[in-house]
C-alpha cells in the first residue's frame, strides 16, 4: 500500500490505548519477529468485531505477545472468557504481565502448548475464533474447532493472502503457502459457511457458520 495512504488510514483510526502502545513497543524491542503481532490497525479491527458480536466465549489460536488477545477481550460480554493458545512457553510471562496490567486475569485463559492437543480438551461453545498460528495447520485447526463454534458464530483467519504468494502458482509452494491455499479453497467450498476474504493487512478470511 502507498505509504501516504497507509498513514492516512492510521490517522483516521482510533489510537491505541497507552497499554497497547507499551505492549507494541516492548514486543519490538524484546521479542523476535515482531511483525507477527497484530498491531494497531488489525487490533482495532479485532476489537470492533468483538464489540459487534459481544461474545461469551472466544478462542484464539496463536497468542504471540498478547496484543490481539487484549483487543478481542475488550468486547467480551458480561462473564465472557477468551481462551488463547500459545506454543512458545518463553512468552508466557510476557503475555501474563500485560493481561494483569489490563486487569483481565479473570477474562483471559492462557494455554501453553500445541493447539492440536489443547483444542480437543476445551469443552466450550465459541462465538468467535481467531486463527493466527502456523499456516500449514490452518485447515487442521478449522476442522478441530468447527463443531465447537455455535451456529451463527464467526471464524477469522489471519494471513489469508500470505504476502501475495497465494496467486503465484509459478513458484514452488512452501508448506506455509500450501497450507493457506488449502485452507482458503476448503472454506470457499464449505457449504456449512458463508465467507468473505478481506484484503486487509495480509488478508483476513471471515467465516460465518450457517
Amino acid at each position: 500500500m502507498d505509504k501516504k495512504l497507509e498513514n492516512y488510514i492510521i490517522n483516521h483510526t482510533s489510537a491505541e490505548t497507552k497499554l497497547l502502545r507499551e505492549l507494541n513497543r516492548e514486543t519490538h524491542v524484546k521479542v523476535l519477529f515482531p511483525r507477527m503481532m497484530s498491531g494497531h490497525l488489525q487490533g482495532k479491527f479485532l476489537e470492533m468485531v468483538s464489540w459487534m458480536i459481544r461474545p461469551k466465549r472466544i478462542l484464539e489460536i496463536g497468542t504471540y505477545t498478547g496484543y490481539s488477545a487484549l483487543c478481542l477481550a475488550s468486547g467480551l460480554s458480561e462473564n465472557g472468557l477468551i481462551h488463547t493458545i500459545e506454543i512458545n512457553p518463553e512468552l508466557e510471562d510476557f503475555i501474563m504481565k500485560y493481561v494483569e496490567k489490563a486487569g483481565l486475569t479473570d477474562r483471559v485463559k492462557l494455554h501453553i502448548g500445541n493447539a492440536i492437543d489443547i483444542i480437543p480438551q476445551l469443552d466450550e461453545s465459541f462465538d468467535l475464533v481467531f486463527i493466527d498460528a502456523d499456516k500449514e495447520n490452518y485447515l487442521n485447526y478449522y476442522n478441530l474447532i468447527f463443531e465447537k463454534v455455535r451456529k451463527g458464530g464467526f471464524i477469522l483467519a489471519d494471513n489469508a493472502l500470505w504476502d501475495g504468494k497465494v496467486i503465484k502458482p509459478e513458484q514452488k509452494m512452501d508448506k506455509e503457502t500450501s497450507g493457506i491455499t488449502e485452507f482458503n479453497d476448503f472454506v470457499q467450498n464449505d457449504k456449512r459457511v458463508e465467507n468473505v476474504l478481506l484484503p486487509f493487512r495480509d488478508g483476513v478470511m471471515v467465516v460465518r457458520k450457517i
